[in-house]
């Protein structure tokens, strides 16, 4: 498993390997351009190939893009849908350019109306997104549920990968707070079996390309989006390490996305292999009785 953080790319692409690197991270995320804004950061060719010689010499052997928070591929308002689809391919572009093993995206939300026909539309702007860019994979998001957001299931998922149209660039990231409050108990090890199980009927496991390492505040099945700092929720320490054990995560990047600090440090992702070698040893133990 690939361990690692969200990090800031202020100042330049490169640095935010930089400070993957002070993390002790082997994987990291970033947003190609402010979250909470439409408006896209320009790159050049130059700031590309800074990036990946950067990668090149260090630690880090996968980064992921989160799109913005703006996006919202299933509105039934079009010029959403266009902004957004705008977005979403600059953000391909951009993984493109840095050989990002991913863009993560939040599919969208059905505020108002079907959502048969919000996964429609959300399908058909993440279909022509993928047409519009190059090689980078787009990950589709798990939620918690909330706010008519699409994806709190593993069949609304599935229904977004077929009106998408299933193309092989299209992956699945599992947040361990989303799939938590929205009813899948993978603070257990029973509970993650049976998730596991249940994400292989409805959308299969060779979907799965990524992972984000989130506590929750808010108990099983709440439906509310409330991450919390590594081993302080409800998943705790030994939900965590239950998470961070799954064998078959292995060599997924999982990213922390919250720390003490605001963002995840390094004590964070230090803990995130602590609880790692402990589930593992928990797992070996169990096998053995």
């Amino acid at each position: 498993m690939l361990i690692g953080a969200h990090v800031s790319n202020s100042g330049g692409l490169a640095k935010a390997i930089e400070r993957g690197v002070e993390r002790g991270a082997d994987a990291i995320q970033i947003f190609n351009q402010s979250p909470r804004m439409w408006r896209p950061t320009q790159y050049t060719d130059e700031n590309f190939a800074e990036f990946r010689e950067a990668m090149d010499a260090s630690r880090i052997k996968a980064v992921l893009i989160h799109a913005v928070y703006l996006l919202n591929c299933a509105s039934d308002d079009r010029e959403i849908r266009d902004k957004s689809l705008r977005s979403l391919i600059q953000s391909l572009r951009v993984g493109d350019g840095i050989g990002a093993a991913g863009v993560v995206l939040h599919p969208g939300s059905a505020k108002q109306g079907d959502v048969a026909k919000a996964i429609k539309r959300a399908g058909k702007m993440i279909e022509r997104a993928l047409n519009e860019s190059d090689r980078c994979e787009l990950h589709l998001e798990d939620t918690a549920g909330a706010g008519g957001t699409l994806g709190r299931s593993f069949n609304e998922l599935g229904g977004l990968f077929e009106a998408a149209g299933g193309d092989r660039r299209l992956g699945m990231c599992l947040d361990s707070c989303h799939l938590y409050a929205s009813g899948y108990d993978v603070a257990t090890p029973d509970g993650m079996r049976q998730t596991l199980k249940e994400c292989d009927g409805a959308v299969g496991l060779k979907r799965l390309r990524s992972l984000h390492l989130n506590d929750s505040l808010v108990k099983l099945g709440s439906n509310r989006d409330r991450h919390a700092i590594l081993g302080t929720g409800e998943l705790g320490e030994r939900g965590c390490a239950v998470f961070l054990s799954e064998p078959r995560f292995e060599r997924l990047p999982c990213v922390l996305e919250t720390g003490k600090d605001g963002g995840p440090g390094a004590d964070d992702v230090a803990l995130a292999f602590k609880l790692r070698k402990r589930g593992k040893a928990n797992r070996s133990r169990r096998k053995k009785r």
